[in-house]
């Protein structure tokens, strides 16, 4: 077997040898990537992991037509589509020509994937003025006229969040009273008012 592997090497022209260069690596990397991005093994080299959930930062990264996937997708798609271009018996030139522009095709679709796949990703991060005009609950008393931080808790972006707060109110407000975020101080701290029921 390991000769007739040889020997159909040795009978193939430089081009179509370049061809299966490429293609062979090229297609176990994709398949690697895929399968890694299927079970969850997947990370970017560039991904910056910030553990202050208090900030508030946008993660929009923007478009990128040269990322390891689109470029590997270039090449995969590149060279299977000259082998298929030098089978069906086209010249070299119309051959290149033919699997570059297929090969950039596929990295133009591979790196908008990409781009509304993390436009879709839901960010951790805390954006404090999604708490405006939410109700919760004190978990430690707030001082009254702000001479104070209490902590409630308040269900913001989809989970509860433990906050510093603080009051206007004329009297402090005890734990468990029910409370509704007026403002955001300072981009650190919830300005709360008493719920009266």
């Amino acid at each position: 077997m390991l000769l007739d592997i040889s020997s159909w090497w040795a009978l193939l022209p430089t081009p179509e040898k370049v061809y299966w260069i490429i293609a062979i690596p090229s297609t176990v990397l994709l398949i690697v990537q895929l399968i890694l991005t299927i079970i969850g093994g997947d990370v970017d080299a560039d991904v910056d992991v910030e553990p202050d959930i208090d900030a508030d930062l946008e993660g929009d990264t923007g478009f990128t037509l040269f990322s390891f996937k689109s470029i590997l997708g270039f090449f995969t798609i590149f060279a299977w589509t000259g082998l298929a271009c030098i089978d069906s018996g086209l010249g070299l030139f119309l051959t290149i020509i033919i699997s570059g522009i297929a090969g950039f095709v596929m990295m133009v679709i591979i790196s908008y994937l990409l781009y509304y796949l993390t436009k879709m990703h839901e960010s951790g991060t805390l954006i404090m003025d999604n708490a405006i005009d939410k109700t919760g609950e004190v978990y430690l008393r707030i001082p009254s006229e702000r001479q104070g931080l209490g902590k409630v808790q308040v269900n913001i972006q989809g989970s509860i969040r433990e906050l510093d707060a603080m009051t206007d109110d004329v009297s402090e407000i005890p734990t468990g009273a029910l409370i509704q975020v007026l403002e955001i101080i300072n981009n650190q701290y919830l300005l709360v008012t008493k719920v009266n029921y």
